[in-house]
């Protein structure tokens, strides 16, 4: 078996990164969805910054926006670190609360 030249060993990094990426935006955008519903269902008004992350993922703007989906992967890494766990009585509002974190995470960046 042959090793990898530098050039092949940098594209097989950078498709493991896109990969781990594309499944963040993906169970982000589902998230995002869950979010909006549950506000829904409960009757509640969606504050703006989190509606604005949730939008953010939904209308796939981090396509355009260089950089942004790397940035949110590093914070939600962070936050699934530092908050508590999770569970049935506290899900709706970490969820909430990381899609806020979300929102000034993504005005920090100038996004």
């Amino acid at each position: 078996m042959r090793r990898l030249t530098p050039e092949e060993r940098f594209k097989h990094s950078i498709s493991k990164q896109k990969k781990k990426l594309d499944v963040f935006s993906e169970s982000e955008t589902q998230w995002a969805n869950d979010l909006i519903y549950w506000y829904k269902l409960n009757g509640l008004d969606i504050p703006d910054d989190a509606y604005r992350a949730c939008a953010f993922f939904i209308n796939k703007e981090f396509q355009r926006k260089a950089g942004s989906l790397t940035l949110l992967y590093e914070t939600s890494l962070r936050c699934i670190a530092e908050l508590p766990k999770v569970t049935r009585e506290n899900a709706f509002d970490l969820l909430s609360y990381r899609f806020k974190l979300y929102a000034k995470t993504l005005e920090a960046g100038g996004f």
